[in-house]
Protein backbone atom coordinates (compact mmCIF):
# COMPACT_ATOMS: atom_id res chain seq x y z
CA UNK A 1 0.00 0.00 0.00
CA UNK A 2 1.08 3.75 -0.80
CA UNK A 3 2.40 5.21 2.54
CA UNK A 4 0.37 8.21 3.09
CA UNK A 5 1.46 12.21 4.04
CA UNK A 6 -0.47 14.57 5.70
CA UNK A 7 0.58 18.40 5.11
CA UNK A 8 0.06 21.82 3.60
CA UNK A 9 -2.18 21.83 0.55
CA UNK A 10 -2.45 24.41 -1.83
CA UNK A 11 -6.26 23.51 -2.60
CA UNK A 12 -6.63 26.40 -4.60
CA UNK A 13 -4.34 24.95 -7.00
CA UNK A 14 -5.46 21.39 -6.27
CA UNK A 15 -9.11 22.33 -5.99
CA UNK A 16 -10.16 19.96 -8.90
CA UNK A 17 -8.45 17.29 -7.23
CA UNK A 18 -10.09 17.67 -4.13
CA UNK A 19 -13.15 18.07 -5.02
CA UNK A 20 -12.84 14.24 -7.00
CA UNK A 21 -12.31 13.06 -3.95
CA UNK A 22 -15.41 15.11 -2.32
CA UNK A 23 -17.15 13.72 -4.96
CA UNK A 24 -16.76 9.78 -4.52
CA UNK A 25 -16.48 10.23 -0.87
CA UNK A 26 -19.87 11.98 -0.55
CA UNK A 27 -21.67 10.95 -3.66
CA UNK A 28 -21.67 14.39 -5.48
CA UNK A 29 -23.30 14.92 -8.97
CA UNK A 30 -20.99 16.79 -11.64
CA UNK A 31 -23.31 20.04 -10.99
CA UNK A 32 -22.72 20.02 -7.18
CA UNK A 33 -19.23 19.61 -7.86
CA UNK A 34 -19.18 22.88 -9.96
CA UNK A 35 -21.23 24.42 -7.24
CA UNK A 36 -18.81 23.39 -4.90
CA UNK A 37 -15.80 24.28 -6.74
CA UNK A 38 -16.77 28.23 -6.34
CA UNK A 39 -17.36 28.14 -2.88
CA UNK A 40 -14.30 26.29 -1.76
CA UNK A 41 -12.07 29.24 -3.92
CA UNK A 42 -14.65 31.88 -1.99
CA UNK A 43 -13.60 30.09 1.13
CA UNK A 44 -9.78 30.29 0.68
CA UNK A 45 -10.20 33.84 0.27
CA UNK A 46 -11.25 34.04 4.16
CA UNK A 47 -9.20 35.60 7.03
CA UNK A 48 -7.29 32.25 8.72
CA UNK A 49 -8.68 29.93 6.07
CA UNK A 50 -6.13 26.89 6.03
CA UNK A 51 -6.07 23.69 4.00
CA UNK A 52 -4.14 20.14 4.56
CA UNK A 53 -4.02 17.28 2.30
CA UNK A 54 -3.33 13.32 2.41
CA UNK A 55 -0.99 12.26 -0.50
CA UNK A 56 0.56 9.32 -1.44
CA UNK A 57 4.26 8.88 -2.22
CA UNK A 58 3.46 9.32 -5.73
CA UNK A 59 1.67 12.67 -5.19
CA UNK A 60 -1.97 11.56 -5.35
CA UNK A 61 -4.51 13.41 -3.60
CA UNK A 62 -6.68 10.46 -1.57
CA UNK A 63 -7.95 13.29 1.31
CA UNK A 64 -8.16 16.68 2.08
CA UNK A 65 -9.84 19.07 5.13
CA UNK A 66 -9.61 22.71 4.79
CA UNK A 67 -11.41 25.21 7.69
CA UNK A 68 -11.05 28.54 9.36
CA UNK A 69 -12.33 30.99 12.26
CA UNK A 70 -16.04 30.75 12.42
CA UNK A 71 -17.28 34.51 11.67
CA UNK A 72 -20.99 35.37 12.44
CA UNK A 73 -21.62 36.86 9.02
CA UNK A 74 -20.81 33.91 6.98
CA UNK A 75 -23.40 31.70 5.46
CA UNK A 76 -22.79 28.57 7.62
CA UNK A 77 -23.32 30.46 10.91
CA UNK A 78 -26.28 32.21 9.72
CA UNK A 79 -27.89 28.75 9.19
CA UNK A 80 -27.10 27.27 11.88
CA UNK A 81 -27.25 29.96 14.37
CA UNK A 82 -30.95 29.67 15.24
CA UNK A 83 -30.59 25.70 15.53
CA UNK A 84 -27.95 26.56 18.09
CA UNK A 85 -29.25 29.26 19.54
CA UNK A 86 -32.87 26.90 20.40
CA UNK A 87 -30.10 24.63 22.32
CA UNK A 88 -28.84 27.66 24.44
CA UNK A 89 -25.29 26.96 22.19
CA UNK A 90 -25.36 29.79 19.95
CA UNK A 91 -21.88 31.36 22.47
CA UNK A 92 -20.49 28.15 20.06
CA UNK A 93 -20.29 30.48 17.40
CA UNK A 94 -17.62 32.60 18.79
CA UNK A 95 -13.92 31.73 18.68
CA UNK A 96 -14.12 28.49 16.92
CA UNK A 97 -12.48 27.06 14.38
CA UNK A 98 -14.85 25.54 11.56
CA UNK A 99 -14.29 22.31 9.90
CA UNK A 100 -15.47 23.08 6.55
CA UNK A 101 -15.06 20.36 4.42
CA UNK A 102 -12.93 16.58 5.71
CA UNK A 103 -13.42 14.01 2.80
CA UNK A 104 -11.06 10.67 2.39
CA UNK A 105 -11.27 8.69 -0.67
CA UNK A 106 -13.43 5.62 -0.06
CA UNK A 107 -10.48 3.42 -0.76
CA UNK A 108 -8.54 5.44 1.62
CA UNK A 109 -10.90 5.26 4.22
CA UNK A 110 -10.39 3.43 7.49
CA UNK A 111 -6.62 4.08 7.78
CA UNK A 112 -6.77 7.29 9.99
CA UNK A 113 -6.44 9.64 7.38
CA UNK A 114 -9.25 11.43 8.49
CA UNK A 115 -8.07 11.29 11.75
CA UNK A 116 -4.58 12.56 11.05
CA UNK A 117 -6.24 15.43 8.59
CA UNK A 118 -8.49 16.54 11.50
CA UNK A 119 -6.19 16.49 14.47
CA UNK A 120 -3.58 17.96 12.31
CA UNK A 121 -5.76 21.13 10.93
CA UNK A 122 -7.07 21.89 14.77
CA UNK A 123 -3.73 21.98 16.34
CA UNK A 124 -2.50 25.20 14.99
CA UNK A 125 -6.04 26.58 15.79
CA UNK A 126 -5.63 29.98 17.84
CA UNK A 127 -9.68 29.39 18.59
CA UNK A 128 -10.41 27.09 22.16
CA UNK A 129 -12.76 24.85 20.38
CA UNK A 130 -14.09 23.83 16.81
CA UNK A 131 -17.50 23.32 15.11
CA UNK A 132 -18.38 21.22 12.46
CA UNK A 133 -21.68 20.10 10.47
CA UNK A 134 -22.12 16.77 9.62
CA UNK A 135 -25.27 14.48 7.90
CA UNK A 136 -27.05 13.41 11.26
CA UNK A 137 -26.33 10.02 11.14
CA UNK A 138 -24.48 7.28 12.67
CA UNK A 139 -21.76 7.32 10.33
CA UNK A 140 -18.13 6.45 10.99
CA UNK A 141 -17.36 9.93 10.40
CA UNK A 142 -19.67 10.89 13.05
CA UNK A 143 -18.19 7.99 15.36
CA UNK A 144 -14.84 9.43 14.75
CA UNK A 145 -15.92 13.38 15.58
CA UNK A 146 -16.98 11.59 18.87
CA UNK A 147 -13.88 10.02 19.73
CA UNK A 148 -12.02 13.27 19.00
CA UNK A 149 -14.37 14.98 21.76
CA UNK A 150 -17.14 16.35 19.58
CA UNK A 151 -20.56 16.47 20.69
CA UNK A 152 -24.04 17.56 19.42
CA UNK A 153 -24.85 20.72 19.69
CA UNK A 154 -27.80 20.71 17.57
CA UNK A 155 -29.84 18.40 15.55
CA UNK A 156 -31.64 18.06 12.85
CA UNK A 157 -30.37 21.19 11.21
CA UNK A 158 -32.25 21.50 7.70
CA UNK A 159 -29.53 23.35 5.26
CA UNK A 160 -31.29 24.78 2.00
CA UNK A 161 -31.32 22.17 -0.61
CA UNK A 162 -29.19 19.61 1.45
CA UNK A 163 -31.95 16.49 1.46
CA UNK A 164 -30.87 15.23 4.45
CA UNK A 165 -30.62 16.88 8.00
CA UNK A 166 -27.42 17.67 9.49
CA UNK A 167 -26.10 18.10 13.26
CA UNK A 168 -23.85 20.45 14.40
CA UNK A 169 -21.32 19.06 16.28
CA UNK A 170 -18.27 21.21 18.59
CA UNK A 171 -15.26 20.05 20.87
CA UNK A 172 -13.04 22.08 22.93
CA UNK A 173 -9.47 22.42 21.61
CA UNK A 174 -6.54 20.43 21.62
CA UNK A 175 -9.15 17.24 20.53
CA UNK A 176 -8.83 14.05 22.31
CA UNK A 177 -5.84 11.65 20.60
Amino acid sequence: MDDIVVGPLDLAARVDDALAVQALAFGLTDDEVGVRRHIVLRHLGCRGARALGATTDGGRLVGFVYGMPNDRTHWWSTVVEPYLRATGSEGWLDDAFVITELHVHPAYQNRRIGRSLITTITASAQEPRSILSAIDTESPARALYRKLGYHDLARPVHFPSAPRPYAVMGAPLPLLG
